[in-house]
C-alpha cells in the first residue's frame, strides 16, 4: 500500500507553504495531507494594523487567536490527523524546522500511528530542550537579536510571539533572507515572506516532550540535512542527529541531504519530492501500540 505523507509545517509557517512540494509528489504518485496546526492558517490572526499603512500600535496590543495554544494542543490536532490518515495505510510523518518538535512528542504519545519519521532541517530535541540548544556552539552563527527589529509587541503581554513579516526596514529584510532564504531571489524571498504569519505561540515544550527510547526510538527515522541552513545551521543538525543515534544505536537515522537553505526546498521542491518517494519504498517496522 501506498503511505500518506503527514507534512508539518514550522514556525509562523502554515500548510500553504507546502503546495509546491505536494504538486511534485502528487505527480510521482505520492498521497500528502498538509496541516495548519492551531492558530495556523486560516485560523491565524492578521489584524488591519498588519495591512498597509501599518498601524505599529495597534499590531503591538491586538489580541491573537494562538495565545494560549500549547505544545499539547499541536500534538492532539496532530494525532487526530494520523488517526484518520492511519485508515488508509502506512503513514510517513514530516517535518521542517519548529514543526519537529511537535512531531516527536506526538511519536512519544502514539507511535503506532507512524510508520517512518522524517525531519527536514527541523528539531529532534533529545538531551536538551530546544530553547536552550540556542546556546550551545553548534548555533553559534545564529542571532536572534537580528530579528528584534521587527518585533511587535511584548511578547509577554501579548501571550504569543509576534513578528512584522510585512516591515520595509531593510535591516530587518537583509536577516531574514539571510537566514531562511539566502539562495534565493530577491523576488522568491519576498513571495515567501508573505506566506508567513505574523503570530506563533511560545510553548516550545519542555523535557518530557524531548525524544523517547521506548516510543519515539522504535519508530524507523529519517533526517534529510539541508546544507546551506542558516537558521539551523549544519552543525546543529548534526549533533541531533548524533543524539538522537545515541538514544537508539539500534534504530539510527537513515540520512540524506539536500543542497540549498532552509526555505529552498519548498520553493524547488522536484529534489524533495524525489527523495520523500524513495522513503516510501524503504522498509519499515511495527512501533508499540499503546
Amino acid at each position: 500500500m501506498r503511505p500518506t505523507f503527514v507534512l508539518v509545517h514550522g514556525a509562523f509557517a502554515n500548510s500553504f507553504s507546502f503546495a509546491p512540494l505536494q504538486a511534485e509528489l502528487g505527480l510521482l504518485g505520492h498521497r500528502s495531507v498538509a496541516v495548519d496546526l492551531p492558530g495556523h492558517g486560516f485560523d491565524a490572526t492578521f489584524t488591519r494594523a498588519y495591512q498597509t499603512p501599518q498601524d505599529p500600535e495597534g499590531l503591538a496590543t491586538a489580541p491573537g487567536s494562538i495565545k494560549g495554544v500549547t505544545l499539547a494542543d499541536n500534538v492532539a490536532h496532530l494525532i487526530g490527523i494520523l488517526e484518520r490518515a492511519k485508515r488508509n495505510g502506512p503513514v510517513i510523518l514530516v517535518a521542517h524546522s519548529r514543526g519537529g518538535i511537535t512531531i516527536t512528542a506526538a511519536a512519544n504519545a502514539r507511535p503506532d500511528l507512524i510508520d517512518r519519521i522524517v525531519y527536514v532541517s527541523a528539531w529532534c530535541p533529545v538531551h536538551l530542550d530546544v530553547n536552550d540548544y540556542y546556546a550551545e556552539p553548534e548555533m553559534a552563527t545564529v542571532d536572534p537579536a537580528a530579528f528584534a527589529s521587527a518585533l511587535a509587541g511584548n511578547p509577554a503581554d501579548l501571550g504569543l510571539l509576534r513578528v512584522n513579516f510585512r516591515t520595509a526596514d531593510p535591516n530587518s529584510l537583509t536577516a531574514f533572507k539571510a537566514a531562511f532564504f539566502a539562495d534565493g531571489t530577491d523576488e522568491q524571498f519576498l513571495t515567501f515572506l508573505n506566506t508567513f504569519q505574523p503570530d506563533e505561540n511560545l510553548d516550545a515544550g519542555g523535557s518530557a516532550d524531548r525524544a523517547q527510547a521506548t516510543t519515539w526510538g522504535r519508530i524507523p527515522k529519517t533526517y534529510i540535512r539541508l546544507s546551506d541552513d542558516a537558521s539551523l545551521p549544519l552543525a546543529i543538525q548534526d549533533r541531533l542527529i548524533r543524539e538522537g543515534n545515541e538514544l537508539t544505536p539500534d534504530n539510527p537515522y537513515d540520512v540524506r541531504t539536500l543542497e540549498g537553505s532552509h526555505l529552498k526546498w519548498l520553493v524547488d521542491p522536484a529534489p524533495a519530492a524525489r527523495t520523500l518517494g524513495e522513503l516510501a519504498t524503504l522498509p519499515t517496522s511495527s512501533a508499540p501500540q499503546t
